[in-house]
C-alpha cells in the first residue's frame, strides 16, 4: 500500500534555532519510518560528503601564476560581504556569510542564510 508523506507541514519551521539540515534529516527519518525503505538511516545519515565554502575564484595566465610567492595576493570576483556557495560533492547546496567563531579572531565559519532545492530554487 502506497503511503503519502506531508513535505510541506515536515519543512515548516516550528522552532527558529533548527537547522535546515537537521529539517532534512528528520524528514529522511520520517519518510524511512512512514515507507520502510530505508532499515537503517542512521547508517545513511553517517555516510561522509565533502563540503567547501567557496570564497571565489580568479583567473589568471600561467606566467601570473609563476610568478606568485608567499605573501601574494590574489583578488577573487567575490566582494566582501557578498554570499559565499556552500558545496557539496561538487553541488552549490547553500549561501551564506562568513562570521567568525572564535573571539580572538583566528577561526571562521559560514553562516546559512539560503538553501539551495533540487533544481537551483532558493529555500530562503
Amino acid at each position: 500500500m502506497a503511503q503519502s508523506f506531508d513535505y510541506e507541514s515536515a519543512t515548516a519551521t516550528d522552532d527558529a534555532e533548527t537547522s535546515s539540515l537537521e529539517r532534512l534529516a528528520e524528514i529522511a527519518a520520517r519518510t524511512a519510518e512512514e515507507t520502510g525503505k530505508f532499515a537503517n538511516v542512521d547508517a545513511i545519515l553517517r555516510i561522509p560528503v565533502t563540503m567547501q565554502v567557496v570564497l571565489g575564484s580568479a583567473t589568471i595566465p600561467v606566467a601570473n601564476l609563476m610568478k606568485l610567492g608567499r605573501g601574494a595576493v590574489v583578488p577573487l570576483d567575490h566582494r566582501v560581504g557578498e554570499p559565499v556557495d556552500v558545496v557539496v560533492n561538487g553541488r552549490v547546496v547553500a549561501r551564506g556569510e562568513v562570521v567568525v567563531v572564535e573571539e580572538d579572531n583566528s577561526r571562521f565559519g559560514v553562516s546559512l542564510t539560503e538553501i539551495v532545492g533540487p533544481l537551483g530554487q532558493s529555500d530562503s
